[in-house]
């Protein structure tokens, strides 16, 4: 596809004053994201809403904008949330269950798109390509799962003690709270069933970004067809967490996805620069 810049910031002109709406948009659901992370964690404690929220959106920058891979922000997040008086460990496992949460919600979230795409578009090589992706994700969410569960503890316990040295026994400690303040936070499921249906209201939210930013630029889409960019475009995206910013690869699904629904490449290059 090749768009001159020209082209490009033409076409962001002309969400004119849909941009702050696409803007609050990005706001909410990084809101939402947030308070999902909150509810993992015990209510008492000086680590508020407010101080998750903040936390969040200084996660969600680290992952985009620096030269780090997409859990690079949540290691920072981690960190940061103990100047709340988090314990290092509760603050690690309440991460790693969160990353976990984001990612079986996100799941369900391709899925619906999935379906919806099926009924809107039929029988399509992108189809295929979606089906085979999340068929590939089941066995790698339950992985991580598992590795967060006593028998992973067990499995990581055996490899690092044959690590010679005394810091080696130190850091086995850590690793040891660590799995019990993941134990203590699985066994609070209300707390696990509030979250992850948080974050499915905040995927849910995402959809806006794509239905205002094309509304906006003369290129109207139902709410079914943003939601299969949207859940499918977020896919990608997290199914590149390796790759800093998801550069690249957020992009051709974006462009990809777009086509199917004819819109202009126009649009879809100002859609990405958008969103």
């Amino acid at each position: 596809m090749c768009l001159g810049i020209a082209d490009v910031g033409n076409a962001v002109a002309n969400v004119g004053w849909g941009m702050p709406f696409v803007v609050l948009t990005r706001v909410v659901t990084i809101s939402v994201a947030g308070a999902g992370w909150w509810l993992l964690l015990p209510t008492s404690g000086r680590f508020r809403l407010q101080a998750a929220l903040l936390l969040r959106f200084v996660r969600e920058a680290v992952n985009t904008l620096l030269p780090l891979t997409q859990v690079g922000g949540d290691v920072v997040g981690a960190r940061l949330s103990t100047f709340w008086a988090v314990p290092s460990p509760l603050a690690a496992a309440s991460i790693i269950i969160d990353v976990l949460m984001q990612a079986v919600t996100q799941f369900l979230f391709a899925a619906l798109g999935l379906v919806m795409l099926v009924a809107l578009a039929g029988d399509t090589t992108v189809t295929w390509i979606a089906a085979t992706g999340l068929a590939l994700a089941i066995p790698m969410l339950g992985g991580f799962y598992l590795a967060q569960r006593p028998s992973g503890h067990r499995i990581l316990h055996l490899a690092l003690s044959h690590l010679k040295g005394e810091g080696n026994w130190r850091f086995l400690g850590t690793v040891d709270a660590i799995y019990q303040n993941l134990s203590a936070l699985y066994a609070r499921r209300t707390s696990l069933l509030a979250s992850g249906q948080v974050h499915i209201i905040g995927w849910l939210i995402g959809t806006a970004e794509v239905w205002i930013g094309l509304r906006f630029m003369g290129f109207p889409v139902t709410v079914n067809e943003a939601v299969v960019i949207e859940s499918l475009v977020q896919a990608v995206r997290g199914a590149a967490f390796a790759i800093p910013g998801a550069f690249g690869a957020q992009e051709a699904g974006m462009i990809l996805l777009c086509g199917i629904f004819e819109i202009p490449q126009t649009w879809q290059a100002s859609l990405v620069c958008v969103s």
